[in-house]
């Protein structure tokens, strides 16, 4: 496995991104957008549902976003036209990242007001009272974040979770040509997690990448060296990803705390492999990084810079620093004023076949781009010197 991939490099010098879409977010247009947008700010991932549709709408925008590469540079994006990479994630198991919030919108009272539908991140939920096309959530949007739940009056939100099978989905999803896969387990799933693995162990050696997202528990640590006995040897590079709060990002400074500190957990037991953070990671995650000296120095700054005998590959991040961050739901939020407009102008063309593609409106795409960037070069500017 070359280490001259571009989001390689991203990881040994320790500003590696990644987009989570979601595991579960099936808006093809948003996907699309998303994928465009941050790959244009200069993203080294971006991850996606393992669904054939979804997976193809985040190629149709890699792919626009390579030929927007030389406009990015002339509006000063550093952005090479190098693509990031494509990753699904699979589950083996029960997981709060494979669900869908539900609710009959009939039983809903007249007078209820509606907490649901203003607390929803993804605008999901939705009450036509006026055309009665349709009331409730629009499954395609829903991420099963599950902020709904605890906010309806009348408690008849719930969520109904998703378990793939492995061996129905794996050649569907491996077959599309991703570069990576994450595996979402949970300690005490072993077994779950080998008949995973079973199935997607034939296309194993093409990936350039494989995670292995796990939230905290007790025996986690050992869990993983367990896991990756299980995997190794692997051609590929190698990311545990350390879910410290899932589903929460971009609801205060509190929910990054839990993913740091899951990440000081995971970089003190010195498994093989690269750490990422998720799971809380939002605005305040790399400022704290940086306070508590959990980011590798940019070049010239010490230790952790090139080595001399290697001009064009860095030096591997160190046991004791954080190789990147993956962000979710505050990455597609900082984007959805953006999206919202580009989905009313589809929704108001006389031609209702046709779609506005983001790159098709020149003033909204360069201020997704902006916004994506503004986030994107939080932990970019490590390495700018």
């Amino acid at each position: 496995m070359t280490d001259l991939f571009v989001p390689l490099q991203s990881l040994k010098q320790g500003d590696w991104f990644k987009l989570i879409c979601g595991a579960s977010f099936q808006h093809l247009p948003a996907v699309r957008s998303l994928t465009l947008a941050y790959t244009l700010a200069g993203a080294d991932c971006i991850d996606v549902a393992a669904d054939p549709a979804v997976i193809a709408a985040a190629q149709s925008g890699l792919q626009a976003a390579k030929s927007l590469a030389q406009d990015a540079q002339k509006r000063g994006f550093d952005y090479k036209g190098n693509l990031p990479f494509l990753m699904v994630s699979l589950n083996d198991g029960e997981d709060p990242h494979f669900r869908k919030a539900e609710f009959n919108p009939y039983e809903c009272p007249p007078d209820c007001p509606r907490p649901c539908e203003r607390i929803c991140p993804a605008q999901a939920i939705v009450f036509d009272s006026i055309k009665k096309d349709f009331s409730g959530v629009v499954s395609k949007k829903c991420y099963g974040c599950g902020r709904c739940i605890p906010v309806c009056p009348y408690g008849i939100i719930y969520t109904a979770s998703y378990v793939t099978t492995p061996g129905a989905i794996a050649p569907l999803v491996m077959s599309t040509g991703v570069d990576a896969v994450e595996i979402h387990t949970k300690v005490g799933r072993l077994a779950e997690f080998e008949r995973l693995w079973q199935a997607i162990s034939p296309w194993v050696d093409k990936l350039k990448l494989l995670a292995i997202s796990c939230p905290d528990g007790e025996g986690m640590i050992d869990y993983l060296r367990t896991l990756y006995d299980r995997i190794a040897p692997l051609k590929g590079a190698l990311i545990w990803q350390t879910d410290g709060r899932p589903m929460s990002g971009d609801i205060g400074d509190g929910t990054t705390i839990a993913a740091v500190k899951l990440g000081q957990k995971v970089l003190a037991a010195k498994l093989p492999g690269y750490v990422q953070l998720a799971g809380g990671t939002n605005k305040y995650t790399v400022a704290k990084l940086k306070a508590m000296g959990l980011l590798k120095e940019a070049e010239g700054q010490g230790a952790g810079g090139r080595g001399e005998n290697s001009p064009l590959l860095p030096a591997p991040c160190s046991p004791a620093s954080i190789a990147g961050v993956a962000y979710g739901s505050y990455a597609r939020v900082l984007l959805s004023p953006i999206l919202e407009q580009l989905e009313n102008k589809e929704v108001s063309n006389t031609n209702m076949k046709a779609t506005v593609r983001l790159e098709e409106d020149e003033v909204l795409l360069w201020q997704a781009v902006e916004l994506a960037h503004s986030l994107v070069s939080q932990i970019k500017s490590q390495q700018e010197h």
